[in-house]
């Protein structure tokens, strides 16, 4: 009985932005790039609509809020008691109204990480979604996202002011004491927030991509950057390099630009409407380009810790599998015409575990001549078991009206040069 070959055959499934096995530190690193150009006109385009909008609301709520305290200065003689009072005063409620708007722009911004990370998830599987299906699956968990940035930010100035008022106290009675426990103080919050930035990296892919509670999203990100902390660390500390160094080269024109009209329109400073023109366009100009490369920087930092999620997970979980089983299930039903109810291959399936993988796989990492992934019938490290058992070979038969093919001789025997066995 003969099968036809086209009834087995598929197409191959279209690759994603990523390749889906576990990834080295540069297939990391470059393809953190990737997702801005797969789908350009939604993430850029989303990032550029609240970055704006934040922005908005921060520099019209400070400047009026400033606006309104700080006249009242006009009916105070300078440097009076009353004037010092008002002018702290003032200096206090717009710093406050400033950090509270803050944190609304921040839970804007990573409402924009939310919506990347949903992006790049379906980019490893070379999906292409609009912003309304993206939205989709952040919209339950928004308020998480909102929450958890909400709980850092409050965290870090509650840490900061707590440390600031023991070093002021500690200064009045010791001032040498004081200013050298500052410089320990600020030297050794440097190795830390790199540390638990780099730990709680995944928090906001995992409440995306999971659906899980905050305290779990946190103990899952602790889990999965498990023995990958200085390759995740390396791509953070390296990405944010690049994205700072191109803020500066983009912006530092116009601010050159800004101050040599300055001097050109006004060569004796003096404060006429050219320059003020001048300066304010050229200030706005500046502005518009930080915001670009701002919304470039937020959807990169985004890709990388979702591409970083998705290799954690590979190599913890084994979340290829269920990536290629969703990819060979999607791709055959659609060669064969039919529509099938696909289950997001992302949820975790905690009641069948695949085997760990190795605990390295980069092949410059292995012993010479070690290969970087199990051959065929040989157990992972830790497996309980062989992967594919190994089966006996079959026992061929010879063809009708042909002699058997005869047993090799015994190990023992002497070699002969005219025997057909050597």
């Amino acid at each position: 009985m003969s099968v036809s070959a086209n009834a087995m055959w598929t197409p191959a499934s279209r690759p994603g932005i990523i390749p889906l096995h576990p990834l080295g530190f540069g297939t990391v690193l470059g393809r953190s790039f990737a997702a801005l150009r797969h789908n350009p006109a939604v993430l850029l385009g989303f990032a550029l609509g609240v970055q704006f909008v934040a922005s908005f609301i921060v520099l019209l709520g400070t400047g009026a809020v400033g606006l309104l305290t700080f006249r009242r200065l006009e009916t105070l003689q300078f440097a009076s008691d009353d004037w010092v009072t008002i002018f702290l005063g003032s200096t206090v409620v717009t710093a406050a109204v400033g950090l509270l708007l803050g944190l609304v722009a921040g839970a804007f911004q990573v409402l924009v990480q939310g919506v990347v990370v949903s992006e790049v998830a379906s980019a490893a599987l070379a999906e292409k979604h609009t912003l309304r299906v993206l939205w989709a699956r952040v919209r339950p968990v928004a308020w998480r996202l909102i929450g958890y940035t909400t709980m850092v930010v409050v965290a870090v100035i509650l840490l900061l002011a707590l440390v600031t008022t023991l070093l002021v106290l500690l200064g009045t009675a010791i001032p040498a004491l004081a200013i050298g426990l500052g410089i320990v103080v600020v030297l050794g919050s440097i190795p830390l927030s790199l540390w638990l930035s780099t730990k709680l990296l995944l928090v906001t892919s995992v409440l995306v991509m999971e659906h899980t509670t905050i305290r779990g999203a946190i103990v899952r990100s602790w889990q999965l950057t498990r023995t990958r902390f200085w390759p995740i660390l390396g791509i953070v500390v390296i990405i944010a390099v690049i994205m700072g160094t191109i803020t500066q080269l983009v912006s530092m024109p116009f601010s050159l630009l800004g101050s040599g009209l300055g001097a050109i329109i006004a060569p004796t400073g003096d404060p006429d409407s050219g320059l003020v023109l001048t300066l304010l366009v050229t200030g706005l100009l500046t502005q518009a380009v930080t915001l670009l490369v701002s919304c470039v920087s937020v959807v990169v930092s985004s890709t990388a810790a979702a591409i970083i999620y998705i290799d954690c997970r590979m190599r913890h979980e084994g979340l290829d599998i269920d990536l290629l089983g969703y990819l060979e299930r999607r791709d055959g039903a659609a060669f064969a015409g039919t529509s099938v109810a696909l289950a997001d291959p992302y949820v975790p399936h905690p009641d069948r575990p695949h085997p760990p993988r190795p605990a390295s796989v980069e092949p410059w990492l292995l012993p010479p001549g070690a290969a970087p992934y199990p051959l065929l019938g040989q157990p992972l490290p830790g497996a309980p078991g062989p992967v594919h058992p190994p089966q006996s070979a079959p026992q061929q038969t010879p063809p009708h009206g042909a002699p058997a093919f005869p047993p090799a001789p015994p190990a023992d025997r002497v070699a002969d040069p005219e025997s057909p066995w050597v």
